[in-house]
């Protein structure tokens, strides 16, 4: 359990310096937090290793009449993950996908304009990227920002994540260079059950922690 996400992404950062250290990474790293609780997260992680921060936003494409269910994600640019296996079974088929990846991809770009507040997106080509949040819980839109950074050239992906399933971190491994997580519960209903203060992160302090 994490008292917050101050005291996760502390403990976090921590390791992730011990891993940079025995892997013997320096320089050209930055840290990408996928918004709202994980830019927390990344926040703290980004002061202690002395990196820039940015935002990676990614929305998750919910099912036909269950929009919570979770049949693929979108990343910007329209980059996309789909289960087209749960997709068939729950009828979402290749016109709902089109329609909802479309708004998604508006939506995305929104909330990057909304966040930046004008400010020009970090380029990862070449470097060492630290991506983060404060927790997985299905993994879907962790798949589809990882296929973003792959798509813009990131030289090594590392996840970093205070709390996630077992199954979904065995599911994301392979599809990264790096994964650190600092406790993988067998029995997982959602992230906030990990920390005992989870409380919403809002726009403006997304905006307040990316201006600092």
């Amino acid at each position: 359990m994490f008292e917050n996400r101050k005291e996760a992404g502390k403990r976090l950062a921590e390791k992730i310096l011990r891993y940079l250290e025995i892997k013997k990474l320096r320089g050209k790293i930055v840290v990408l937090a996928i918004p709202r609780g994980g830019v927390v997260i990344g926040k703290i992680i980004s002061r202690v290793l002395n990196c820039p921060l940015d935002v990676l936003i990614t929305r998750k494409i919910g099912a036909p009449g269950n929009p919570e269910l979770a049949v693929g994600a979108v990343g910007p640019l329209g980059i996309r993950v789909v289960d087209w296996e749960l997709a068939k079974k729950v009828g979402a088929d290749q016109n709902y996908l089109k329609a909802q990846i479309e708004n998604l991809k508006k939506e995305i770009k929104e909330r990057e304009e909304k966040f930046r507040k004008g400010k020009p997106e970090l380029k990862i080509a070449g470097k060492n990227v630290i991506l983060t949040d404060d927790g997985i819980a299905t993994g879907a839109t962790i798949e589809a920002a990882i296929a973003w950074l792959k798509s813009q050239k990131a030289k090594r992906i590392i996840l970093a994540v205070p709390v996630a399933p077992p199954e979904v971190i065995e599911k994301l491994r392979p599809l990264v260079d790096g994964l650190i997580v600092l406790e993988e519960p067998e029995f997982f209903a959602a992230v906030g059950q990990f920390y005992y203060d989870f409380p919403q992160v809002s726009d403006e302090e997304v905006v307040k922690l990316l201006e600092k």
